[in-house]
């Protein structure tokens, strides 16, 4: 652990087009800004637009050259969702890289999307699971590299099967733990799946560590009108470059993990340092909630159902 930059080489990426969720600040719009230095062209659908354009000029003030723009998507609605897969299918290019990158933390209280689930799970997981569903046939024209982004919260807590969306008894932590591991299930079951029928999609999973992102800072529109508890400690530390990461820090392991030619299918990636919640990025060994094959097989299943999309189907 010390104070010398961390950072990694991304390669050329020119004429390659990449789809990054959740790129209207934070670590989405590093990660977006990363990409579209290194070539690509960037795509970034966004729920607030207002945001959205904020988002591109602080990417043009750093490169210049960047080919970025917006697209509209609301990923607690899956009408909003099966939109955006129509407005790129309509435009007909094949898509190289997607990150899934979006998501919302610990509501105090529960809250449902706009089609009743969870907010946590029916945005974090369900909604990006119905996006790759709408976008297949444009990730296999591209033969796309999928990156989905977890949490160390994935290591904690389990899928409540018997209550999915939480209506007898909300725990914000646990509901939120639920989302990141039905998602890190969802994206290894996705590349498991490529490879049986040949989709020529491959897909991998990353973690940001801890830092003091804009995920842990006071949402009012999440019932939340103060920070999460810890996030100053987490701040004081990542300002000592103690343990924990930074807001630059954060966004590498998710770019290590979707352009780096190395990078293994089915993949984890996440910081090296002991704990796992800070340093340079580098392969991990999956939590161990995210082995088991029939939990994945389940959760693909179910989400196909909750959903009400087919991932595969030409």
């Amino acid at each position: 652990m010390s104070r010398t930059p961390i950072d990694i080489t991304i390669p050329d990426l020119s004429g390659k087009l990449a789809v990054v969720t959740g790129a209207s600040d934070g670590m989405g719009l590093g990660i977006a800004a990363r990409l579209a230095q290194a070539g690509a062209e960037v795509i970034m659908p966004v729920r607030n637009p207002r945001k959205g354009e904020t988002a591109i000029k602080a990417i043009r003030d750093s490169v210049p050259a960047a080919n970025v723009s917006l697209r509209d998507l609301d990923l607690s609605s899956l009408t909003s969702v099966a939109a955006l897969g129509d407005t790129l299918r309509d435009e007909g290019r094949p898509i190289h890289l997607l990150i899934n990158n979006a998501g919302v933390m610990t509501p105090p209280e529960r809250q449902t999307t706009a089609d009743g689930f969870e907010l946590q799970f029916g945005t974090n997981h369900l909604g990006h699971f119905a996006l790759v569903a709408h976008l297949m046939p444009l990730l296999r024209a591209g033969r796309a590299r999928v990156t989905s982004q977890l949490s160390i919260a994935a290591n904690q807590g389990s899928i409540n099967w018997d209550d999915l969306n939480w209506e007898h008894s909300y725990d914000g932590m646990r509901a939120y733990s639920q989302s990141k591991i039905a998602f890190g299930l969802f994206g290894l079951e996705l590349d498991r799946r490529s490879r049986a029928g040949g989709w020529g999609i491959t897909s991998n999973l990353s973690h940001p560590g801890l830092s003091p992102t804009n995920l842990l800072a006071s949402r009012p529109e999440l019932g939340r009108d103060k920070e999460v508890a810890g996030r100053k400690m987490i701040r004081l530390l990542s300002g000592m470059g103690i343990l924990v990461g930074t807001v630059e820090t954060a966004k590498l392991p998710a770019l290590m993990a979707a352009t780096d030619p190395n990078a293994k299918p089915g993949g984890f990636y996440g910081p090296r340092w002991p704990g796992r919640v800070g340093g340079p990025p580098a392969e991990q060994e999956l939590y161990s909630r995210l082995r088991s094959t029939d939990e994945a097989a389940r959760v693909w299943e179910v989400s196909e159902q909750l959903t009400r999309t087919t991932i595969g189907a030409v």
